[in-house]
């Protein structure tokens, strides 16, 4: 059984970790709001999104984002704009709240047949010599059960999320090692 990657890109290999490519495509999924925080369209969504129900208020106060409601009535009605440190913590909680709400739906759609067909691209060894290239090819797995994938996605626990995608590559069998690194994870829910 192969052991982790020690030292990515030493011979100029390039690439991503697996699961931070299954992490992109969750949050493609998710369809976050596209207009930046930095415009006033942008704001106001996100502030709208965290602050339609005592719920997403909860959810947002919990995401680490703390304001009064007169500075919130302030940011709403145009009186004054957040400072970028603020606009980050409202970008920050906004996307948790996102994904804690989204994930039982996406969760329910990745099992729903039983299995989603995953396309791994092979990591990029165009500056790699020839002689330290591996065979590295174009693999599609079946991933029937994305609960743990899923879960700490949602919590934005990526050690979490690296250990459940490991555990789910480990299907490829002794070629596996060679897919915890790639260009590119492609699935659809």
């Amino acid at each position: 059984m192969p052991e982790r990657t020690i030292e990515f890109g030493k011979y100029g290999a390039r690439g991503i970790k697996g699961s931070d490519a299954v992490a992109r495509q969750l949050d493609a999924l998710a369809g976050f709001v596209a207009t930046p925080v930095t415009t006033r369209r942008g704001l106001m969504a996100r502030l709208h999104y965290l602050t339609r129900s005592d719920h997403a208020r909860a959810a947002a106060r919990e995401a680490g984002l703390t304001m009064t409601d007169r500075t919130l009535k302030a940011w709403l009605e145009g009186w004054r704009s957040p400072t970028k440190k603020n606009l980050e913590r409202i970008d920050t909680a906004y996307r948790a709240v996102r994904r804690r709400n989204v994930a039982r739906y996406l969760l329910a759609r990745l099992n729903a047949r039983g299995d989603t067909r995953v396309e791994l691209h092979p990591l990029n060894q165009s500056q790699v010599i020839r002689t330290r290239q591996r065979v590295v090819e174009f693999r599609s797995l079946t991933i029937r059960h994305w609960d743990r994938i899923v879960e700490a996605w949602a919590a934005g626990d990526m050690q979490a999320l690296d250990d459940a995608w490991t555990d789910q590559i480990v299907d490829l069998g002794s070629e596996w090692g060679q897919y915890e690194y790639v260009t590119n994870v492609g699935f659809a829910a």
